[in-house]
């Protein structure tokens, strides 16, 4: 088990609960865990690794849950980008955590103004010809592949197509289903798994299924506005740590 301090445990368990509940309730409240990962590992390369099976935990829940709502069409023009933008972030994997580290805060920080322009801008639907399903693609394949930071790009390629929330929900979620379980041989390849990240995995994923069973409830207890607002600014704090020196 990874000797953690305190807050570093506390810190991994409220991302954990975050993933789930983005997966099942609030598209892109874990936005927060990418950023945060790298600090509480502390080497870029290796967090996106120590995150991966909590993504697929509550991936799980998500696709069981909207297993009847998917809308896989509005994936076929987008999935050869996102492969492209995949291969792409495989390679930086390859480069040190003081470029990778960086490379994560810009990514990390531009889907955090992507997510707040969405939040924003909810009557502008972005275009959803050829040219921006390249960009949406190869930018959440690049995400994802070396930040476990593509929900805001993915969103904005879903809300292009207007679908009907349910369906926009599922389809994200079959998605990212897919998405995150072609990056395990890639991450083992590259050797970013650990016996401590997946002993850490395991001690969190009670977290992530509480996230996931809960998601919707939360809203009841909490206004969205608050919640919402809370987890972005302490992305954004995560976010702007990533550019200090370690």
């Amino acid at each position: 088990m990874p000797d953690f301090s305190v807050y570093k445990w506390l810190l991994g368990a409220f991302c954990a609960f975050s993933v789930g509940v983005a997966k099942t309730g609030v598209p892109g409240l874990g936005i927060l865990a990418a950023p945060a990962f790298v600090l509480l590992v502390g080497d870029a390369r290796f967090s996106a690794a120590w995150l991966l099976p909590l993504l697929i935990c509550a991936d799980c829940f998500a696709v069981v849950y909207y297993r009847r709502h998917a809308a896989a069409g509005a994936l076929f023009s987008l999935l050869p980008w996102v492969m492209l933008g995949m291969a792409a972030g495989a390679v930086m994997l390859g480069y040190p955590d003081r470029l990778i580290r960086p490379v994560v805060g810009t990514i990390s920080l531009v889907m955090l103004i992507l997510f707040l322009w969405r939040q924003r801008k909810t009557t502008a639907l972005p275009p959803s010809d050829w040219k921006h399903a390249g960009f949406y693609g190869t930018s959440a394949g690049f995400a994802t592949m070396v930040a476990n930071a593509a929900g805001p790009a993915m969103n904005m390629y879903l809300l292009s197509k207007q679908l009907p929330r349910e369906e926009f929900v599922a389809t994200g979620a079959w998605f990212f289903f897919i998405v995150n379980l072609s990056k395990v041989p890639v991450y083992t390849k590259l050797g970013l798994f650990s016996s401590q990240s997946l002993l850490f995995n395991l001690a969190l994923s009670p977290f992530v299924i509480a996230g996931a069973l809960t998601g919707r409830k939360l809203l009841l207890l909490m206004p969205e506005k608050i919640f919402v607002n809370s987890v972005v600014a302490l992305a954004f704090l995560a976010t702007m740590l990533l550019f200090l020196p370690k």
